[in-house]
């Protein structure tokens, strides 16, 4: 019963990651978070695992993002390259940081940031190109910024990437594909930091490396591997913008009652 569980909540955020183009982490950590509040995990790690666990599952469908984005050259990779150092020192930096911040702590900041994501996606709103690329030293800081939030949140960073790319003057099309190609370092970096900073904590746990649940990364990925591609083709052919509005209207039900529990 566990394992369908986290098959169906696999599914779910693989398909609407191919319908929408939105992270999977995005349904993922609420859904762990509950999961695994009624395996009798204690309130006090919670969200860590729930986070840590996502950020595992992303691995594996990052990277076949990265390479569906490559073979149609849709990656802008000047931007990646300036992009990554940042990325990977902020996604460590932001994995630390979380065993640092209580359950309620992280659950009350992902409440806040669904509720964002879910207010930008009802609204369509979109940064206009405003400049072209930083340079170096800003890419630099733009990278721990994203790696870090990303890492704290269990997401894989495509909701703060995309925009920021678009700002600098990165077409539509070379945006998605660079933030979906930046979600592999973020998502190897912040499970890594997680699967350390955890160690101590959940020492004696079975199926746990840190705060990641195995079992939870293993059902997760084998539906949803598969299923987003299946959203990317269902995306053609249905109504995109009354599916985003209603994602977003799901997004912030989801982000309220985040806030409410903590």
């Amino acid at each position: 019963m566990d394992l369908l569980t986290y098959l169906l909540t696999g599914a779910v955020a693989g398909l609407l990651a191919g319908l929408l183009g939105v992270g999977g982490g995005l349904v993922i950590v609420p859904a762990l978070a509950w999961l695994l509040a009624g395996h009798g995990v204690p309130d006090g790690h919670l969200m860590h695992l729930a986070v840590g666990s996502s950020l595992a599952a992303i691995i594996p469908t990052a990277l076949s993002s990265l390479l569906a984005h490559r073979r149609r050259g849709s990656v802008h990779w000047p931007a990646v390259r300036a992009l990554l150092p940042g990325i990977l020192a902020g996604a460590l930096a932001g994995a630390w940081l979380a065993r640092l911040v209580s359950s309620p702590g992280l659950a009350l900041g992902f409440g806040v940031f669904e509720i964002l994501v879910a207010l930008q996606l009802f609204l369509g709103l979109k940064p206009a190109a405003h400049r072209d690329l930083l340079a170096l030293p800003g890419m630099g800081v733009a990278g721990v910024v994203i790696g870090a939030i990303s890492a704290l949140l269990g997401i894989g960073g495509g909701t703060l990437t995309t925009p920021f790319l678009l700002w600098n003057g990165v077409d539509i099309r070379r945006a998605v594909g660079t933030s979906a190609t930046c979600g592999l370092p973020i998502a190897l970096a912040g499970a890594a930091g997680f699967a350390w900073s955890g160690q101590t904590v959940m020492a004696g746990q079975a199926w746990n490396t840190g705060f990641i649940y195995w079992p939870a990364v293993a059902g997760l990925v084998l539906a949803s591997v598969p299923l987003a591609p299946l959203g990317a083709r269902l995306a053609h052919h249905l109504p995109r913008e009354t599916l985003q509005r209603g994602f977003a209207l799901f997004l912030l039900l989801v982000g309220i009652k985040m806030v409410l529990s903590t």
